[in-house]
This record gives structure tokens, sequence and C-alpha cells, in this order.
């Protein structure tokens, strides 16, 4: 998409989820750009929320962790339901300084460069192997065949799931994200989503019991042990540091590579000159810069106004739910030169 046709304020819909699918979405954020960057924007299930569309802005509100909350509503637009589990405090996502903080130096104590080194060469391992499947077969869906594989299979190598059970890890995820998607939703069950959250921390229990009983080299083991002032991670922070690497790290990666490609494909000189450049560094981590702003895999977050505040001279009360999109901070004309041309070689990239 290289230009974005005039929306009438009044017509901005972001609920409408087929308008992301279609990619009418860019046109509604360039309008709330331009004319209303703090907008607020009514829900029918909820109060309405703070749209934040400018990259500026959504900067200040995701350093501003005092101000507005990962915790006090959760980072999705809906509402936790009071019935069901509060993952808010529990899953690194859902909370704040100080028991983030905490939870991040336990988490980061499994991934030393040792660590990194060790599954990056395993995943390079592993690529080869998935490239060459893919080969052999003589086409592809690349979404299932190779998108969707790699990640799953660094989960795998992370969590110590044998390779043969990383399907399951693929079904659980899709049953927790697509929750709201009819695509994935089962009429008669539900409840498809919590039963997979169960099934995750039953998995993720038997793994850590496995590893007290069997400690290995590897990041599960390091975990369950990892202690810093005498503190160790709980099980239901373990468990729950399971499902986010599950669902989260399986289905971002996924879309992102998934979007990557069709960014190159779309765009015939930037594949050539990618393909020109596959043993520059330099080159690859700049060009990675870009396929992230372009696909964007996570729209937006929420977070809560925690106090009384303004954003842009708008009032907002504590307790407003406030959606930082990154989506249109990625798009912003203030920020990226011709931000809807595709540059792999785009300076500065933030």
């Amino acid at each position: 998409m290289t230009t974005t046709d005039p929306v009438a304020i009044s017509d901005v819909d972001l609920l409408d989820l087929d308008a992301f699918v279609e990619g009418r979405h860019h046109a509604m954020f360039a309008t709330l750009r331009e004319q209303d960057p703090v907008h607020f924007h009514a829900e029918p299930d909820g109060p309405g929320f703070w749209a934040v569309t400018r990259h500026h802005d959504l900067q200040a509100v995701n350093r501003d962790t005092t101000t507005f909350s990962s915790q006090l509503g959760g980072t999705q637009r809906v509402d936790p339901d009071p019935e069901e589990f509060d993952t808010r405090g529990v899953l690194l996502l859902d909370s704040d300084p100080p028991q983030h903080t905490r939870y991040r130096r336990l988490v980061n104590k499994g991934f030393t460069p040792r660590m990194i080194g060790l599954l990056e060469q395993h995943l390079r391992y592993r690529a080869e192997l998935i490239v060459d499947s893919v080969i052999e077969q003589g086409s592809c869906e690349f979404v299932s065949d190779l998108a969707a594989e790699l990640p799953l299979q660094a989960i795998a190598e992370i969590m110590g799931v044998p390779q043969e059970d990383r399907r399951l890890l693929f079904d659980w995820s899709n049953a927790m994200i697509g929750s709201q998607d009819p695509e994935y939703q089962d009429p008669d069950n539900p409840d498809r989503p919590l039963q997979a959250a169960g099934e995750i921390f039953a998995y993720a229990n038997d793994l850590a019991s496995q590893r007290r009983d069997d400690p290995r080299d590897d990041i599960v083991t390091t975990l369950i042990n990892a202690e810093i002032e005498g503190e160790k991670l709980s099980e239901l922070e373990f468990d729950m540091f399971m499902l986010l690497l599950t669902v989260a790290g399986n289905e971002t990666t996924r879309n992102a590579t998934a979007a990557g490609m069709h960014a190159l494909l779309t765009h015939p000189d930037e594949m050539s000159r990618f393909l020109g450049h596959l043993d520059d560094d330099a080159y690859r981590s700049v060009a990675l810069d870009e396929v992230l702003r372009w696909a964007t895999p996570v729209l937006h977050f929420r977070r809560t106004a925690a106090v009384d505040t303004e954003i842009r001279g708008r009032e907002i009360a504590a307790g407003d739910k406030v959606l930082i999109w990154h989506v249109s901070a990625n798009r912003d004309e203030e920020v990226f030169e011709e931000p809807f041309r595709f540059d792999l070689e785009r300076r500065p990239n933030e």
C-alpha cells in the first residue's frame, strides 16, 4: 500500500476486524493521526477507550508505567472476566514494576549469552531442515510449513518439548489467540481457550517436575532454579511464563515472518537487494527492523490510567482504557519518511 484514501473521522471503526484484514485500517489511522491523534472510541461491550496513534505519544505512554499501568486492567482491550482466572500481576506482560522488574530478572537467568548461543546453533540447524523439506516437496503452504514451523521448533527447544509434541503448542496457541476470531472459535466448546490454558499449565508443571528429578543443561532447568535475593519463580509464575512463550512467542513470530515474505514478494526490487546482502549482518539487522515496522505483528496493547492525566490536552481519567496502536505509530508521517514505502535500508527506523 502506498497511499491512503481519505476516511471521515465519523467512519473510523477500530473494532471492525475485516478492515484490518482488507488493509482499510491504514486510512482510518491516517485520519486519526491528522485530525484526532488521541481519539476516544466507543465500544459496544465496554466503556470505550482512548486510541493513541502518534509515535511520540505511544513511546511516552509505554515509558510511564506509573501513570499508564499494564497491571490494573491487563493488556487486552476487553476487561478481564471476574469469573475467570486473573493474570494481572502474575503474567509478565500484565505486570508493572517492581513485580515486572523482579519477574524479568528471574526469567533473564534462563537466557544467558551461552544459552542463546546454543539456541541459535540449534535453530540454524532446524531452519535448514525445514527449508530442505520444502525443497524436497517442491512446494509449500508458507504460513504453516515455514512461518509457523520455526517458532514452534524454537519454543519446543526452549521448553524442552519433544519435537513430536510441537503441534500441541500450535493448537494451544490458536485456541487462545483466536478466542475472538470466528475462524478458530468452537461453537460447541466456548470454554476451549480456558481449557487450552489449563493444558499448557499441566504440560509446564510436568516439564518442571521432570527437570527437578532429572536436571539438564537447558533453559527450563535454569528457570526453575533461578534465584534473586533468595526468591525463585513461583509455580504459577513459571506456568504463566510458559503460557506467554507458547502463545505470544509463536503467534507474533509467525505473523511477522509471513508478512515479511509477502512484503518481499510484492516488492521485487527489495527482494533482489535482500538476496544480494544475505551475508551482510548489518544490512540484515536494518532490514529486519523494516520488516517489523511494516508487519507490526502486535497491533496494539492496552494500558489503564492509574491517575487522572492528559495526552495532547485530552483529559484522561483514572481507570480509563488507553490503547496504544503500534500499527499506526509505525506509519507515522512525523517519524518515517514515506511511511507507506517498504524500504529495507530505511534509517532511522525505531
